[in-house]
């Protein structure tokens, strides 16, 4: 149901565009991973890999669980509750790994959390923690490294800020772009993994925002 109203709503939010690499594939029971700038862009990146026929489960902060509707909705659907800081975290590489042998995609944000800067700009991930690293060495499932720009366009910054964009997001309708790379399988130590996952990621968002022509991935 999400993945559903993520793509019949998101274009009243903005313009989305979605790209991937040749010899891309998002086979049953693989790990997406993709960067995290935004309360919006889980939405974008679910939007598209649902215009791509994939409805992932996901992995998201468990305040979500508690928002009216919404928690309702993804308790429902199976997705995935992370406790951090808590004794309870470490299930939900259990849960996770469950729908991997089920043959299930899962959407993971290995950053953890999204950034601090206030400006509606690009910039490359950052720090990868080290669950998607252990999860695929624990399951053997293939990584699709997803790289989205465009979803600070929607919100960014502050409380007020945010609510801002949300409500002209409608009106200014903003492009967004998400790319999906090749997959690839991790192997070294659970530090050598979490940064070639890192790598695989910011390759794949320096791909959506240069489509956009955002100055940080032009640089680069």
């Amino acid at each position: 149901m999400l993945s559903r109203i993520a793509d019949i709503l998101l274009p009243a939010f903005g313009r989305l565009s979605v790209t991937t690499d040749p010899d891309c594939e998002l086979a049953p029971g693989s790990i997406i991973s993709a960067n995290h700038t935004s309360l919006a862009d889980p939405a974008v990146v679910i939007a598209a890999l649902h215009r791509l026929g994939v409805e992932p489960v996901v992995m998201a902060a468990a305040g979500l669980w508690r928002v009216p509707v919404l928690g309702r909705a993804l308790a429902r659907e199976g997705h995935i509750p992370v406790h951090r800081g808590d004794r309870r975290a470490a299930s939900a590489l259990d849960l996770a790994a469950d729908a991997l042998a089920h043959g299930r995609c899962l959407l993971i944000y290995a950053e953890g959390g999204l950034p601090r800067r206030k400006d509606a700009a690009e910039a490359a991930p950052g720090s990868f923690r080290s669950g998607l690293a252990r999860l695929a060495e624990r399951t053997g499932a293939p990584i699709v490294p997803v790289g989205q720009a465009g979803a600070r366009r929607i919100t960014s910054g502050g409380v007020v800020k945010q609510l801002a964009g949300l409500a002209t997001a409608p009106l200014r309708r903003p492009d967004l772009h998400v790319h999906v790379a090749a997959p690839l399988t991790l192997t070294g130590d659970t530090a050598a993994r979490t940064a070639r996952a890192r790598t695989a990621v910011t390759t794949a968002w320096r791909t959506a925002a240069a489509h956009l022509g955002e100055p940080a991935a032009l640089a680069a």
